[in-house]
């Protein structure tokens, strides 16, 4: 066996990882170990043993010189432990396999296992296959005279007449076995087989037909029925499997189709067969496990009864006892006490003798009721009669034996379909789809495969080797990875229609109805249709739970948890679809197409939430619980995947907390600059609503276009996204949007150091403005030159600074939609939660703001997550205010606060001011869209120490007592526009941070401020 499974890694080491592909790995373990200088490094050897044979596991590619043998000889074997191998897998039965398949023309099947040993080891002696044609003959003769695809190990096929096509006397053995007449003839049997065993095992299969006393009386009969089934299922898997005919070589095709038309092979028959078969198998070791646990006291209970029916008799026959017109017989007294002695002796350890002895009581009973005439009282007949049925039950019950069971599990084993079983998958969907309750066969064929484990783990276990966890847990592993796929699509498939029918079919009924009316909403014929594959799907579910909780291999698979799996994995699939398809824009559409898609995609998904919701009930499972983690984990992942554009250290999906290996959320290439549906949708949000073509009107809420003036969204956009993606989806949105801002910043701040603070001009042009305004408490002097050359000087600067701080500032305003939507629809839809929220926030912040007044109250540790939870919680119910937030560390920067200044006046003549609308923009070729400006400049001013924003406040303020004291000694009446200007945007300052009036009054004496309202 060692050198079996030896020979069979270096195969399945070739077939699963390429020889370049191992060198690769082998160089780079060189590299990284530390021990490779070692003396005892076995390095070498490996090296030796793994390079590349030049063998290639894709379709068409060629076999190497003399592959496999050379390889199996880069470490040598002793020859004569090989022949002494080969010798007694020739000769012997070393499994003792043919007593458990009895006829000879099973004998192949019996000894498949010690066949694929021989194929293997013999390679590690290819003189045998090339020229020693009578051993060849005589290996051809014993293990391969019906079969010629053969499986190696856990369903690894292989097709002796290509493997041994270049070995000439394997060759000329294995003429025999396909000569056609041959192929012919083993096809026709199982075809005619499978044609009589289908019928048998299906009337087996009927309710009750399986009777305790039917099967220990048909014991041979139901194993011999059980060993054809399985004989022809394993011939006929085997020699159609696709995977065992190259389809670029002529005679394998030609005899795959002989043997497919010969065999009459249908797969779907196959299939049944084999759902059938192993059902059948199911049921006969569950009784006969139950038989063998009772088998000892119900032996003793017969023994017991029949010892008692004795004794009584005996008694009868005294003529103590009262029964009717019975003379009293001494010698039958003696009698029926000695048999009834007898029977009590009778000793269950010792079950030959045992059965012997009531062999011959029975014949004794029959005796003396013919030699007695006791015939003529029915009583005593009756009496005699019990006793017989009693020890007749005795031999049966003693006849059970666990031989049986182990018979049962070699014939039944299934490890050669391990990788074959993937091509009826299909087929398995289909049938379900076709007839629900099929799911309760399914169960015993995922157990049948199950016991395929067996092979791989019995040495394992017996070696008491602690890899057997491991092991089996792969195996067990992808089993139920198997079982899984299976069994919701099928489910799936009805239930997408119910949602299409839902969706575009049925109506729904208002709360009020003429009656005239009520046959339009009857829609009986749709109804109908959804009766029926509701109907369908409970049928399903309940197939599925009578599946009962089954281990496979060492996994505890529960239905109820596969059923559950298997529709969140089918769910997630078809609403990752549906998002990923329904949220592509088309940047150059004349409108633009975000509101059509968002109202699609919300009618779709709302399809699904609602037929989901409907079906819950007949699959009991919580539809809203599964709907709710599963979006939002779709949601999320996108989200993070569509952030990892902004991150150096990716997230990838194996460390993603909303990715799993169960239920996958698939993962589609991208069709523009974005990753996901996420970052599309958010880029067509700033596309529609950027500051260069847009006006935003804060009292509205609403984006207009500059030149046309005609409304492009308003916040209606955002319900919208609440309806499509939930909560989530806004809170993915927001997430996204933030690390957009601090992109935008963080490259403003690099062009702001590399380039602006770098220019010599520009730097003189601050330093000297910086000079004429000192102290910046008192007046310019010819404040409107002074202020107009520094502008002048600086203009080359503005555009890209200009355009930075828009996109800031549209970013801020749409988190602040944002989080006006989320806290809306929270009081709404949870108050509570939202008053609890609010709450909390106002008792931390007071809290905190005590302990910074007196140290000695408490404070959240360094440790305590507390803070970092609830501001999640915050976000999620839009409790916060994205202006206040600090999106990244800065570090001190020179004429911070002048630059600022001087970007705001430069951009102050671009603007004029109505009563209706505000600052709007003077001229569209020029845009500027004020409320950005001023929520980008007031973010930016945010991310640094408090006494820039100061600085900044001040400067303005000398701005606008400089300008007002020209004006008034030159005598102008009317406060120039760059004043209101600068005005409106202390206003829109103090009302955006809610900070208190006297922050702008402070640097503006109030007159100004009150001449200043009888403008507005």
């Amino acid at each position: 066996e060692a050198l079996y499974l030896y020979g069979v890694m270096l195969l399945v080491i070739d077939q699963k990882i390429e020889g370049e592909v191992r060198e690769r790995m082998l160089v780079s373990y060189y590299r990284y170990s530390a021990a490779r200088s070692s003396a005892d490094s076995n390095l070498d050897d490996i090296c030796k043993l793994l390079r590349s044979t030049g063998y290639s596991s894709q379709p068409g590619a060629k076999r190497p010189q003399n592959y496999p043998e050379s390889y199996f000889q880069r470490v040598p074997i002793s020859a004569t432990f090989i022949s002494m191998v080969i010798g007694r897998l020739r000769s012997d039965d070393i499994y003792n396999q043919v007593s458990a398949y009895p006829l000879p023309e099973h004998r192949s099947t019996a000894l498949a296992n010690q066949a694929a040993m021989l194929y293997v080891i013999l390679y590690f002696t290819p003189s045998i296959l090339q020229t020693q044609q009578a051993k060849m003959r005589e290996i051809v003769d014993k293990y391969f005279p019906d079969n010629w695809v053969i499986s190696i190990y856990m369903g690894i096929t292989v097709n002796l007449m290509e493997a041994w096509e270049p070995y000439k006397a394997a060759k000329i053995a294995l003429n025999y076995t396909l000569d056609q007449a041959n192929i012919k003839e083993q096809a026709s049997r199982y075809a005619a087989s499978v044609e009589t065993l289908r019928p048998q095992v299906q009337q087996f299969l009927k309710e009750g037909f399986l009777r305790e006393e039917f099967v220990l009386d048909n014991i041979p009969k139901l194993l011999n029925c059980l060993r054809d089934c399985n004989v022809a299922i394993r011939w006929l898997m085997l020699h159609t499997a696709d995977s065992a005919y190259d389809p670029n070589n002529k005679r394998l095709r030609q005899i795959k189709d002989q043997v497919i038309s010969d065999s009459k092979y249908n797969s779907k028959i196959l299939f049944q067969l084999l759902l059938d078969t192993a059902q059948f198998e199911f049921i006969l070791k569950e009784m006969f496990k139950q038989m063998l646990s009772e088998k000892q006291m119900k032996w003793e209970n017969y023994k017991k009864e029949g010892s008692e029916r004795m004794t009584e008799l005996a008694e009868v026959f005294s003529g103590v006892k009262p029964l009717t017109r019975v003379e009293k017989n001494e010698n039958l007294q003696a009698w029926f006490r000695e048999i009834s002695k007898q029977i009590l002796s009778l000793n269950y350890e010792d079950s030959t003798a045992a059965g012997r002895k009531t062999v011959q009581l029975i014949q004794a009973l029959e005796e003396v009721q013919e030699f007695h005439q006791l015939e003529s009282n029915l009583q005593v007949c009756q009496f005699l009669a019990d006793t017989r049925k009693f020890l007749h039950q005795m031999i049966r019950t003693i006849n059970i034996k666990e031989e049986v069971l182990i018979t049962m599990q070699i014939v039944g084993d299934l490890s050669y379909a391990w990788q074959l079983i993937d091509s009826f998958t299909s087929i398995m969907q289909e049938s379900i789809r076709v007839n629900p309750s099929m799911v309760t066969k399914l169960r015993a064929t995922f157990l049948k495969l199950a016991s395929a484990l067996d092979l791989p783990l019995l040495r394992i276990n017996q070696a008491n080797s602690p890899d057997l966890l491991s092991v089996s847990q792969f195996y067990s592993g992808e089993l139920v990875a198997y079982v899984r796929k299976i069994i919701p699509e099928s489910m799936f498939t009805s239930l997408a229609k119910i949602i299409k029918l839902q969706i575009h079919d049925i109506m729904e009924v208002p709360t009020r109805l003429d009656k005239d009316k009520l046959k339009d909403y009857a829609q009986l014929g749709a109804r109908y249709e959804v009766a029926k594959l509701t109907h369908a799907i409970s049928i399903f579910t309940e197939g599925i739970l009578m599946m009962k909780t089954t281990l496979v291999g060492i996994i505890k698979v529960d239905p109820k948890q596969l059923l559950e799996d298997g529709i969140r994995k089918e769910l997630v699939r078809r609403v990752a679809f549906a998002l990923h398809k329904g949220l592509i824009f088309n940047p150059k559409a004349k409108t633009s197409e975000l509101m059509p898609k968002l109202k699609d995609m919300a009618a779709t998904m709302d399809g699904f939430y609602r037929s989901f919701e409907y079906i819950q009930d007949y699959v009991s499972i919580y539809g809203l619980k599964i709907w709710q983690e599963e979006v939002s984990r779709i949601i999320n992942y996108n989200v993070e995947q569509e952030c990892n554009s902004f991150l150096r250290t990716k997230i990838q999906d194996w460390q993603s907390v909303y990715q799993s290996t169960h239920i996958p959320i698939p993962k589609y290439s991208p069709v523009d600059e974005s990753a996901t549906f996420i970052g599309r949708l958010c880029r067509e949000i700033l596309r529609i609503t950027d500051p260069k073509v847009t006006c935003y009107i804060d009292q509205m809420n609403t984006w207009y276009d500059m030149k046309s003036h005609q409304e492009v969204t308003n916040n209606r956009l955002f319900s919208e996204i609440q309806d499509t993606l939930g909560t989530f989806g806004l809170n993915g949105l927001d997430r996204l949007l933030c690390f957009m801002i601090v992109k935008e910043i963080q490259n403003f701040l690099n062009m702001l150091q590399k380039t602006i603070l770098r220019d010599r001009t520009v730097v003189d042009v601050f330093k000297a403005l910086l000079n004429s305004v000192n102290p910046v408490k008192g007046i310019v002097g010819n404040a409107s030159k002074v202020y107009s050359t520094a502008v002048a000087k600086t203009q080359k600067i503005w555009t890209s600074y200009l355009e930075a701080i828009l996109k800031v500032g549209q970013m801020q305003i749409l988190r602040q939609q944002i989080a006006n939507e989320l806290n809306y629809s929270c009081k709404f839809d949870s108050k509570h939660l939202a008053a609890a929220l609010e709450n909390l926030n106002k008792s931390l912040l007071a809290d905190i703001e005590a302990h910074y007044q007196d140290p000695s109250l408490p404070y959240p540790k360094e440790d305590n997550t507390l803070l970092c939870e609830i501001t999640a919680y915050l976000e999620a119910a839009g409790i916060h205010n994205p202006l206040n937030k600090i999106y990244i560390t800065t570090k001190r920067l020179p004429y911070f606060p002048i630059v600022n200044f001087l970007f705001l006046i430069a951009q102050l003549p671009k603007l004029q001011y109505s009563k209706n609308q505000g600052m709007t923009c003077r001229k569209s070729t020029d845009p500027v869209d004020w409320p950005p400006l001023v929520l980008g400049l007031l973010t930016l001013l945010k991310q640094f120490h408090s006494r820039y924003t100061e600085q900044f406040l001040a400067l303005i303020g000398q701005f606008i007592r400089s300008i007002m004291e020209q004006c008034t000694s030159q005598k102008i009446p009317e406060m120039p526009s760059d004043v209101v200007g600068a005005l409106m945007f202390l206003e829109d300052y103090v009302h955006y941070t809610k900070l208190p009036r006297k922050v702008a009054e402070a640097h503006v004496p109030s007159f100004i401020f009150d001449e200043f309202r009888t403008i507005l």
